[in-house]
């Protein structure tokens, strides 16, 4: 489900206009968040490791409602609930799109997201599919075997995209604590680095329940 916003009432409406108009309205920072208690609930619980820290990612995001913002055609629709397509690599080290549906329950979550896994795995190309296609999501990708402090997408900019773009590299130990790498893109128009505090503020909080 999804609502039209009023962009006559919207506070950000000269952001929208401002910013619909460059050749890349996007925006990101590149950060990391303490990983310690979440590793150790990994460990502990047997969780699958990028699907638990993917879960609690899509959550925050859906939790900040302009994250949920999408551009169509010339209106911004907030919709009520946005899931994930991350890429899944296989092991003759190429990827697929994948869609993985949404759900506040973890073990609902990942018991869809297994299978999913399992058959991009067992595929051959993008799997660029209708699914994977859907703007109700958010496009996420991880890099585990290193560690980042900046990343970049490739871009089409015909292409009016508005789907924010998170990605998750290796984690790094420094003492007793361990920090993820996290990059976060957005579109400029639909929100501001205020609003990516909002989102690594409850992912944060969720990581450490």
């Amino acid at each position: 489900m999804k609502t039209k916003l009023d962009l006559t009432s919207w506070n950000r409406k000269e952001h929208f206009d401002f910013f619909g108009g460059f050749d890349e309205p996007f925006f990101g920072i590149t950060t990391t968040v303490d990983f310690t208690i979440g590793y150790q609930k990994i460990q502990d619980l047997g969780y699958p490791y990028f699907l638990y820290y993917l879960h609690k990612s899509i959550s925050a995001a859906n939790a900040i409602e302009p994250f949920r913002y999408r551009i169509e055609g010339d209106h911004v629709y907030v919709y009520d609930k946005i899931h994930a397509s991350p890429t899944i690599g296989r092991e003759d080290h190429t990827f697929g799109f994948s869609f993985m549906e949404f759900d506040e329950d973890f073990e609902i979550f990942i018991t869809k997201a297994q299978k999913e896994i399992e058959k991009i795995k067992n595929s051959t190309g993008l799997c660029h599919s209708d699914s994977t296609k859907r703007i109700d999501t958010i496009h996420y990708s991880s890099v585990p075997w290193y560690n980042f402090t900046g990343l970049t997408h490739a871009r089409h900019f015909q292409f009016k995209d508005s789907i924010p773009k998170i990605s998750f590299g290796k984690y790094t130990k420094e003492n007793k604590k361990l920090n993820l790498p996290v990059s976060i893109n957005v579109h400029h128009g639909l929100m501001d680095g205020h609003h990516i505090g909002q989102y690594l503020e409850e992912f944060q909080r969720l990581l450490n329940e």
